[in-house]
């Protein structure tokens, strides 16, 4: 088959054996895959370009990546939301979330350390690296985090078997091998950006090369190609958020290019997904540099107080939950002045007091976040079912 084959084991478990890439005969990039494309490129290169006209386009790129880190995280069953993350961020170890939380921000890690590397060529040791960050001390720990998996892992059901499976990834002794053709595909620069990042993902999916963390990782791996070649100057994409509200039908493509070698549907329904998230992040972006310049006009009429509280909303912009000793650190005031500045913010509705607390309490830019939240999936979107992974 054009994908691979699914093939008896010895012990009489049928696993699937895929085949290198690119696909055999290539993908046909004409009709509504080659319009899509044109206009994925069109809605990537709009949103690389705002990134230019932003003051300081590294405070709001922090944002993007957490946001990423929470959908992706949601889609493998974490219930943290951006706004659990930034109170973690901000001091917060307590409440029931406290380990979902922790995924989210290894995530965090995992893709800021993996975007340090983007000078070199991705390569299997930065992906096992990546799986390390991103399993330390959460879930899975156990699981062999940077290593590869010594033995068989499958996808189905809760208390599915490999003969119940819905799906079988490659068995443990091909993976070395299946891995090794996987990375010199990520070195071939030959294909248009979207399509060699929609195969590579597909493809290290099927492999399901780690006993857990390889939805996160795949989806990170997305995100590193397009930056690596640069379509991306910046992480600014949140691809999760598509593939979150699309969930049933991103499985249902994945499994069809291993039963049907169905290549194009797959890349179709990716690249619109692309396209779609761009068009939206771009947005967000001229939201973003909107209300900073709105408030920034608004701090300028402040006095005296004015350029302290001017540097304040950099500081918000980067740390959106905040505590007042988060500006008596960051602004290098006293106590009393940086709790001045917080009331002062509050009364602009720039900050907003989100514990209800007289003492130990923390604050939120209400207006940055909406902007992120107004992203979040739908609540039927969420809900639907994800495979659950039965793994030895």
């Amino acid at each position: 088959m054009r994908a691979g084959r699914f093939v008896q084991q010895p012990t009489g478990y049928v696993a699937f054996e895929p085949a290198p890439l690119p696909p055999e005969p290539p993908v046909r990039l004409d009709g509504e895959l080659l319009r899509l494309l044109s206009s994925a490129d069109l809605a990537l290169g709009r949103l690389d370009g705002i990134t230019g006209i932003l003051p300081n386009p590294d405070l709001f790129v922090a944002m993007y990546v957490r946001q990423e880190a929470v959908l992706s995280s949601q889609i493998e069953g974490t219930q943290a939301s951006l706004t659990d993350v930034l109170q973690f961020e901000a001091g917060d170890r307590e409440g029931s979330k406290l380990r979902d939380v922790q995924e989210v921000v290894n995530y965090v890690g995992a893709m800021n350390y993996g975007l340090e590397q983007t000078s070199l060529p991705m390569s299997l040791r930065l992906i096992r690296e990546i799986h390390a960050h991103l399993m330390q001390g959460v879930r899975g720990e156990h699981l062999e985090p940077g290593e590869f998996r010594r033995t068989q892992n499958w996808i189905g059901p809760a208390g599915c078997t490999l003969s119940t499976a819905s799906f079988v990834p490659p068995p443990p002794h091909l993976l070395l091998q299946l891995m090794g053709t996987l990375e010199r595909f990520l070195y071939d620069e030959t294909l248009p950006p979207l399509i060699h990042a929609g195969l590579a993902h597909a493809q290290f999916e099927t492999i399901h090369p780690f006993l857990d963390g390889n939805g996160r990782v795949g989806r990170l791996l997305i995100t590193f190609l397009l930056c690596q070649r640069g379509v991306l100057s910046r992480p600014l994409l949140y691809i999760s958020h598509f593939l979150k509200q699309n969930r049933a039908e991103y499985y249902d493509r994945l499994q069809a290019v291993r039963t049907n070698g169905a290549w194009e549907e797959w890349l179709t329904f990716f690249i619109r997904g692309v396209r779609d998230v761009a068009s939206q992040a771009h947005e967000t972006a001229r939201r973003i540099l909107d209300l900073r310049t709105r408030y920034q006009a608004l701090l300028q009429n402040e006095g005296k107080a004015g350029a302290t509280l001017l540097r304040a909303l950099d500081v918000v912009f980067a740390q959106p939950v905040l505590t007042p000793a988060t500006l008596e650190e960051k602004l290098g005031v006293t106590y009393v002045t940086a709790n001045n500045h917080v009331a002062r913010l509050m009364e602009l509705g720039i900050l907003q007091e989100m514990t209800g607390y007289k003492r130990n309490r923390r604050f939120s830019f209400a207006p940055y976040l909406a902007l992120f939240e107004s992203t979040a999936p739908t609540a039927s979107a969420s809900a639907s079912p994800s495979p659950a992974r039965s793994e030895p």
